[in-house]
């Protein structure tokens, strides 16, 4: 009875020992290079070398997967540069595709221009107009005021207030213009960029002037 037990058991034994060689085997082993330059083989990898790429070699010690390095700080700064590169053009084409859309000749654009800044200028002008009369309408108060101290009398609060009514209604148009101003020469500028790009991308030049021509002439 001993004698089959001690069999038993050196068989079990074997049986673990070989289960244990296999799943180490399935585990794989690691090729790689350690700080020295010294290619190791091992079942394990340190971190630091899993930077510098290794394999993953199978039981029968081939290559089952080679893991490249990681990439370097220079590397990674290429690659972002590269990948807004692409991002910048991928913008250009789509830009590009609606400036077709919209114009397919430089002077196209350039009567665009003319017709929007000659709106807005339009605005502006109406503007000048509404403040030439708020302005007639505030000399008038103001002479009234100035009539009742020289004769001593006291201006009502009403005229008071009309005038500081008429005062900020000119203050707030004045603004407007100056808003609509700054409007007009950014949306020269981007008609300009936008004229001198369809040059490109067509090869026809314009042959009609930036600047509005008079509308007297």
């Amino acid at each position: 009875m001993p004698q089959r037990l001690s069999a038993f058991s050196a068989t079990a034994s074997a049986i673990v020992l070989t289960l244990g060689m296999v799943a180490q085997s399935e585990a794989g082993m690691y090729r790689y290079t350690d700080e020295n330059g010294q290619v190791v083989i091992s079942n394990t990898i340190p971190q630091e070398a899993t930077k510098r790429g290794y394999d993953i070699l199978g039981a029968n010690g081939r290559v089952v997967e080679t893991i490249p390095p990681a990439p370097t700080d220079e590397e990674i700064a290429t690659r972002e540069a590269e990948k807004q590169r692409q991002e910048a053009l991928k913008r250009q084409r789509e830009h590009d595709q609606r400036l077709l859309e919209r114009f397919s000749h430089p002077d196209q654009a350039v009567k665009s221009m003319y017709r929007k800044v000659r709106e807005l200028e339009g605005l502006i002008q109406l503007k000048r107009g509404n403040i030439s009369v708020i302005s007639s309408q505030l000399d008038s108060e103001q002479s009234k005021a100035a009539d009742l101290e020289r004769a001593g009398r006291e201006i009502p609060e009403a005229m008071l207030e009309k005038l500081r009514r008429l005062e900020s209604q000119i203050r707030d148009i004045e603004r407007e213009i100056a808003s609509q101003s700054q409007e007009i020469e950014r949306l020269k500028q981007a008609f300009r960029d936008d004229i001198k790009r369809l040059e490109e991308i067509t090869g026809e030049p314009r042959t009609l002037p930036l600047e509005l021509p008079d509308q007297s002439s």
